[in-house]
């Protein structure tokens, strides 16, 4: 299969090589070229066409955002944000999506091998989700010789599966959301379309540290439901939706009638942190009949397991159809497994869990 052809733009010198290293280092990516700035990358574009091209936000001559803008008018090609983890980054990260960008990935740096392993991972498969969203290519099921994959663990390293028997239905109904490559728009649609009293729901939206921040601030000023980051020990109320920080596992927990959050570290599941699997899993675990369980787009098979241990505690869940995915691998693995109930176009998913929440 042909290699997934990707062009490197950033100002730094030192990010450029060591985003070739990291790309370069999975058999399914060739890096076709680097550019110092738009200009440079500008006259590339008209040599190759890459699949996917990675974009620094803040470079010379002109700001990455004015690029992204500038293609996405005149030859749209899946590009991958590259920014720095700061709150100032993070809101023009945020920016870039909505003018097109597909992920948004933290810049690289040296520090520990558990750091750039994990780095490594992330990277490569916002990549590939890029990739995806404009070409369907089938992954290669091998890697060649000497490329090092880290074991994709399950959730059983953050949390013990949940017992056979659900628990005892309360009053209280509780949305558990998933979502990924292409998440940030289909999450605005559905938060948006929700009423002030909405049923209490904690989502996770695969992002970088910071930018998970930035992302349910600006989702606050959107919608009529409170919007946060989730916090550890957080309550889970009605007409409040809380985003698991970037970087940490969120967990839905119960006390008595009162549901809340926890905040805690663990290493990657599913190659995510946070992970949908994670707290789907602790949802089954929790609150069973009461969930009802939401995934949508998104690469891979994050929360395909733990949506089937939802459904066999009990709950009702809810799928985003193909049509409307930018990426259907997260639902499409779900329905596989036999954990979804019903498939749905995105603009249909909040008035459905409405009612299954009503019931």
């Amino acid at each position: 299969m042909k290699k997934i052809r990707v062009l490197i733009v950033d100002d730094s010198a030192v990010v450029r090589q060591t985003l070739d290293k990291v790309l370069s280092s999975d058999p399914e990516i060739e890096v076709i070229g680097h550019a110092p700035d738009p200009f440079v990358a500008a006259e590339k574009l008209k040599q190759e066409v890459p699949d996917v091209m990675t974009l620094d936000v803040e470079m010379p001559r002109m700001d990455g955002i004015t690029f992204l803008r500038k293609i996405m008018t005149q030859h749209p090609i899946p590009v991958v944000i590259c920014s720095t983890l700061t709150a100032e980054g993070s809101e023009t990260a945020l920016k870039a999506l909505e003018y097109g960008a597909v992920e948004v990935i933290t810049k690289p740096k040296l520090g520990t091998k558990q750091f750039l392993e994990e780095s490594c991972t992330t990277i490569c498969d916002a990549v590939k989700a890029a990739a995806m969203t404009r070409v369907k290519r089938k992954t290669l099921t091998h890697h060649a010789e000497g490329h090092k994959v880290p074991p994709k663990l399950t959730a059983d390293a953050v949390l013990p599966p949940p017992p056979s028997k659900a628990m005892t239905q309360t009053t209280e109904k509780v949305v558990v959301v998933g979502a990924s490559t292409g998440g940030t728009e289909a999450l605005r649609v559905f938060l948006e379309m929700l009423p002030a009293n909405a049923p209490g729901i904690v989502i996770v939206q695969h992002m970088p540290e910071n930018f998970t921040r930035a992302f349910a601030n600006r989702l606050n000023t959107l919608c009529k439901v409170t919007v946060k980051e989730a916090e550890d020990n957080d309550s889970v109320v009605r007409g409040q939706a809380l985003i698991a920080p970037g970087n940490r596992h969120t967990l839905l927990k119960r006390s008595g009638a009162r549901y809340y959050v926890e905040v805690k570290e663990g290493p990657l599941v599913s190659r995510h942190r946070p992970s949908v699997d994670v707290l789907f899993r602790s949802a089954a675990r929790y609150a069973g009949k009461n969930a009802v369980g939401v995934i949508m787009t998104g690469m891979g098979d994050d929360g395909a397991r733990g949506m089937k241990e939802l459904k066999d505690a009990g709950a009702v869940n809810v799928a985003q159809d193909e049509s409307s995915c930018i990426v259907f691998g997260m639902p499409k693995e779900a329905i596989k497994l036999g954990g979804v109930d019903t498939v749905l176009s995105l603009e249909k998913i909040a008035q459905e869990v409405l009612r299954l929440c009503n019931n």
